[in-house]
């Protein structure tokens, strides 16, 4: 059992959950122990990173600072010599985490299942990654942490490509991975000693990707589940805060909210309609194939990098044209329109958002759509618009965050709930960008 003495701090997330929808869920009692949570705490609305995607929402909430400082900008980065991708994992992360600064005070920490967090580092404690994470041994510190989650069946992550062609096979793997991913948490929780302990679900955002269109329409084949589903994540949460308590302080986060897909909208189709972009073939395979006239590439979700000499091999933006094609780019952004509504809330430039040691490797712009508009960078598609397999589409507003506790959360940033991870653990670490809430 947990013996160790001293300021603790227990910390759940929830993969893409809206503070909206857990407001409702505690209304209409599909969420009775979280409703009960909220009569003694605080919940309120967060806003994430931007991009709006788990990697850097994640990654700005263990650091406690913006993507400027920690470097992690998306899941996949595109090599400046050869153009083939590159996916960015934690050795990539330029910024301390909790866990290292806490552990820089004696304090011990479990950490399971947050994304960006591979291959798993040493620490002072025990730590599983989370997405993505393609092998299990790589995920886990110390040996002793995989061959106890390899004993017990444990798995990384839900197989998506179920969702495509059987939703029931999707469905039935999201119970059982969430099912074998709060065990572990549990067993974790209880069996070993820490002072940090934290844990996130996954499967909320899987769920939420490919059957948020189940949530309202009661003639869904897969409404009845996810309405399960929720009330199984609430029992979980109430019979895992049953053991941590009230004295010990609990928070429960999201990294970025959720809506419905009206449209997915493809920038680099937009890019090579307005000639910003160029390839050496109609149909290119890669950005093997990017053509040294391009200007301006997009990269999923919603990041914009000019082709410039001094950043790519074959890039032709010098510093002079520079300031004036992210002018032009803006504009040209801001009147897309699909089927005659705009599409673009707002272009960031990079100094307006980034700031630190790994300002330079930032997207020269960063575009935030109105809601219902999910940003994607394929260069396979031929149209602007168009529909997948995707019904759930994440939102930079309506971030979940709770704690057990009273306070005042007015413009609350993702970046401000690490901080107080911290200050709730009695440290106090210069250098962050987000503001301690207690």
């Amino acid at each position: 059992m947990n013996r160790r003495s001293g300021r603790k701090v227990v910390v759940l997330g929830i993969d893409g959950v809206p503070c909206t929808l857990l407001h409702r869920f505690a209304r209409e009692g599909v969420m009775p122990n979280l409703g009960r949570l909220m009569e003694e705490g605080t919940l309120c609305s967060m806003t994430a990173s931007l991009p709006e995607v788990s990697s850097t929402s994640w990654s700005t909430f263990i650091t406690g600072v913006n993507p400027g400082k920690h470097g992690i900008y998306g899941f996949m980065e595109l090599q400046k010599d050869t153009y083939s991708w590159k996916f960015p994992n934690t050795n990539d992360l330029k910024a301390r985490t909790l866990w290292e600064i806490a552990g820089d005070f004696g304090k011990r920490s479990i950490i399971i299942n947050i994304p960006a967090t591979y291959p798993a580092k040493p620490l002072n404690g025990m730590l599983v990654a989370g997405f993505v994470a393609p092998d299990l041994k790589k995920a886990s510190y110390p040996d002793t942490m995989y061959h106890y989650l390899k004993g017990v069946g444990y798995k990384l992550d839900v197989d998506a490509t179920r969702a495509v062609h059987a939703l029931e096979a999707f469905t039935e793997d999201i119970m059982q991975t969430f099912r074998k991913r709060t065990e572990v948490i549990g067993h974790l929780y209880e069996a070993e000693e820490w002072d940090l302990f934290i844990a996130g679900i996954t499967e909320t955002d899987r769920l939420h990707h490919y059957l948020w269109n189940a949530l309202d329409d009661i003639r869904h084949p897969q409404h009845g589940f996810f309405m399960h589903f929720y009330h199984e994540l609430d029992t979980f949460i109430g019979s895992f805060y049953r053991k941590v308590g009230e004295e010990t302080p609990f928070v429960l986060l999201s990294d970025h909210g959720f809506t419905k897909i009206k449209s997915e909208v493809y920038l680099n189709v937009f890019l090579r309609q307005k000639g910003y972009l160029k390839f050496t073939r109609q149909k290119p395979e890669s950005f093997a194939y990017l053509d040294g006239a391009t200007k301006a590439f997009a990269l999923d979700p919603s990041r914009i990098y000019l082709h410039t000499k001094e950043r790519y091999a074959r890039g032709c933006v010098n510093d002079g044209s520079y300031d004036e094609i992210r002018k032009a780019l803006r504009e040209d952004l801001l009147s897309l329109r699909i089927d005659g509504d705009p599409v673009i809330q707002q272009v960031f430039f990079k100094e307006d958002i980034y700031s630190g040691q790994c300002f330079e490797e930032a997207p020269d712009l960063v575009v935030l759509p109105h809601e219902g508009y999910d940003l994607k960078g394929s260069i396979a598609k031929e149209e602007l618009s168009g529909k997948s397999p995707l019904t759930g589409g994440h939102t930079r507003e309506n971030a979940a965050f709770y704690i057990n506790r009273n306070i005042a959360c007015k413009n609350l940033h993702i970046a401000d709930a690490g901080a107080s991870v911290l200050k709730l653990l009695g440290i106090d670490f210069a250098g962050l960008d987000g503001t301690p809430l207690v």
